[in-house]
């Protein structure tokens, strides 16, 4: 008995049969387990991925935003990646005070985390981070931070003025102010035509100004005010004023003007100056024109700059009295800014100290205005009615930065890019940009 037992464990310990099959059922929970694990590692690398894409979109959309409603875009977004707040074990948590890599808390950051059930790995003895509804679960989640960039913007209009609406067109239909901007330091209305600019922006609230109109960006300081420092001193003893009554004084001839007027460096008029003929000015090197307590009537008659010639405007003077400081008058004020020097593209400008008798209430029409160069206005309530093209020897650039900006009807102005070559820095805005991705 004993040898037929021993012979039997001889041939049963030779026998290789079903060796396999004992040993995978010996193996299988672990192969499960590792097969599971891995299963789960891919899945919740492919939902962090998912996480990931939306993060960054979403966190680009709400630094872009910058506005007060950032988290509700910024949760818009991940929902269009299928990650919806409060749904589904979901969460999307929107931040304006994320700390930036560069320092400080101004970035914009997006963190999605969803609970993910467990499934064949818990075989390997892995419990996950987390419960949902009674069985384990593991957190995944990713964050994306963006800062909001800022982009530099030029205006054509400029409206100073920080109460009521400072800039409204009525009509407008033949403005175009392609290739640039327009900006309101209050609010901004247009009733009609967008004027065709690029931008219409303002501080508080934007109508129909503008292509794309935007609201609640900063004011823009006044750029030009700088210049008063650089008007000449007045030396005027008197202020030679139009007649206005019977037996009124007329004016002194070296107040009226007509025919080919030759100019260099500063040139001082006393009281107004009146055009009694067409004048050409011949300013080679380019002058600065400045009229103490007076208007520059054009009286029916051109005041036009010669080829290769260049002149500014400058209205001064005491800040009493009932003098008006502008261009008046029919006719046309066809004049090119100079291209260089303290004055370069500025072709008409009112002293900032000035704050009366400075309004212009037919611009373009009384005179028509063809003018190369920047119309400094800044306590101007300034009403367009006509046509401003370019003067006839300059480039296309007309600037006007004003307290208040009314177009009417048909006003019409045109501005197509051309202020660099007229040597003007034309008035520019930082203003928020797209988000960038930070981390």
């Amino acid at each position: 008995m004993t040898t037929k037992s021993w012979k039997f464990l001889v041939r049963l310990m030779r026998e290789r049969r079903g060796t396999v099959a004992i040993m995978f059922a010996l193996l299988s929970p672990v192969l499960i387990g590792a097969l599971g694990l891995g299963f789960e590692t891919s899945y919740w690398y492919m939902v962090k991925r998912n996480q990931q894409n939306a993060a960054d979109a979403a966190a680009i959309a709400a630094a872009t935003n910058g506005a007060a409603n950032y988290a509700t875009e910024a949760k818009a977004v991940t929902a269009q990646y299928g990650f919806v707040d409060g749904t589904g074990n979901v969460t999307v948590v929107a931040s304006n005070t994320a700390t930036c890599p560069s320092g400080g808390t101004t970035c914009y950051s997006v963190t999605i985390t969803e609970a993910v059930p467990l499934f064949l790995s818990q075989v390997v003895g892995y419990s996950g981070t987390t419960t949902v509804s009674g069985s384990r679960a593991v957190n995944v989640g990713a964050v994306a931070v963006a800062k909001q960039q800022s982009q530099l913007r030029q205006y054509c209009l400029l409206a100073l003025s920080t109460v009521g609406i400072d800039l409204t067109s009525n009509g407008g239909p033949q403005a175009d102010f392609s290739g640039c901007s327009i900006m309101s330091n209050s609010s901004a209305v247009c009733h009609g035509s967008n004027l065709n600019a690029d931008y219409g922006d303002a501080h508080l609230t934007s109508t129909n100004c503008g292509i794309v109109p935007e609201s609640n960006l900063p004011t823009l300081a006044d750029p030009y005010a700088y210049l008063a420092s650089s008007i000449p001193a007045n030396t005027c003893a008197s202020y030679p004023q139009e007649p206005s009554h019977h037996g009124d004084p007329a004016l002194p001839a070296s107040n009226l003007w007509t025919g080919s007027k030759s100019l260099s460096g500063n040139v001082q008029v006393c009281g107004d100056l009146q055009l009694t003929g067409n004048v050409t000015i011949n300013a080679p090197a380019g002058a600065v024109l400045v009229i103490q307590n007076g208007q520059l009537d054009t009286n029916g008659y051109t005041l036009t700059t010669a080829s290769g010639s260049a002149v500014t405007v400058v209205f001064s003077g005491t800040t009493t009295g009932t003098y008006t400081h502008a261009p008046t008058g029919g006719g046309t004020l066809d004049i090119k800014a100079p291209t260089s020097g303290t004055w370069s593209g500025v072709a008409l400008y009112q002293d900032p100290n000035l704050t009366s008798g400075v309004n212009v209430s037919a611009a373009g029409n009384s005179p028509a205005w063809d003018v190369t160069g920047l119309v400094y206005l800044p306590h101007s309530n300034v009403t367009f009615s006509g046509v401003v093209n370019k003067s006839s020897n300059g480039a296309d650039c007309f600037v006007m930065v004003a307290a208040n900006i009314t177009i009417n009807g048909t006003g019409k102005i045109v501005e197509h890019g051309g202020c660099g070559s007229a040597g003007l820095a034309m008035p520019s805005g930082s203003v928020p940009g797209r988000g960038q991705l930070v981390l």
